[in-house]
């Protein structure tokens, strides 16, 4: 089951980072309250669902004011029964640089259970966790949450088919790089109606989840938001979708 964790990990954090320090549009993407819900799809059965939130918060870092984004992920269903999962991420992040300061989370996957820290100091490009302490390539390194909404306010209109960009995060005890394509632009049925979407493919690793051949894809709106509303991959045994199930407190209107 920890297949399923990994999978949506990947899938809402994969967007467009380039290896090197890249602007954000001058308008952040998000807003305090916005609320987004997905469920992960084995075939055609649930097996988790998620919420991700930004919050209010007054807590500061070398005096600058943050977002706070939330993150809880559970398995639902038969899934449920089997294989509990009960998963919590933290990441505070500045609210101009959209860069994270601090990030943490509380794994409880049936009876293995994980609390993870870390504090980025991203010009001293290094990450200090409770797992040690790393060197990053560029001032610009992300935990799994934070690269999301990093993702959402760049400015990708001079995108072009077939482009790639590399996205750095730290996760576990390692700073890993993840490469991205471009594919090009599609509508699709969501909850959220027919939308235009931008879509990409992410790179994955074959091995104990992904198949020699797997692609895993993402598509995300093609208006100001931003919002991935759909990923898919096939794995070993069948394949995996996750899909937006609601959207509130959007900054802009959805597809537009």
């Amino acid at each position: 089951m920890k297949r399923f964790a990994l999978i949506f990990a990947l899938a809402l954090s994969c967007h467009f980072v380039g290896a090197q320090e890249l602007p954000t549009k001058k308008d952040v993407a998000f807003k305090e309250g916005e609320v987004l819900s997905y469920k992960l799809k084995y075939g055609f059965i649930t097996a988790a669902e998620a919420t991700i939130k930004v919050l209010p918060t007054d807590l500061k870092f070398d005096g600058k004011p943050t977002f706070r984004l939330e993150v809880d992920a559970r398995t639902s269903g038969t899934f449920d029964i089997f294989y509990k999962i009960r998963d919590h991420y933290d990441s505070y992040i500045d609210k101009t640089e959209l860069t994270p300061y601090f990030y943490q989370e509380n794994i409880r996957e049936a009876s293995y259970k994980r609390q993870d820290k870390a504090r980025f100091y991203q010009d001293g490009k290094k990450v200090v966790a409770n797992t040690g302490t790393f060197a990053t390539p560029t001032t610009q390194t992300f935990d799994l949450v934070s690269a999301y909404y990093f993702a959402r306010s760049l400015d990708v209109l001079k995108l072009k088919i077939n482009d790639t960009f590399k996205l750095n995060y730290f996760l576990g005890d390692e700073i890993s790089s993840l490469e991205i394509q471009y594919i090009g632009k599609e509508v699709i049925k969501s909850k959220l109606g027919e939308i235009r979407c931008l879509k990409f493919s992410p790179s994955i690793k074959p091995g104990r989840i992904f198949k020699k051949d797997s692609k895993l894809y993402l598509w995300i709106t093609d208006d100001n938001n931003r919002v991935p509303v759909k990923a898919q991959v096939e794995i070993l045994v069948g394949s995996v979708t996750l899909e937006i199930k609601s959207a509130e407190g959007l900054k802009y209107p959805i597809g537009k």
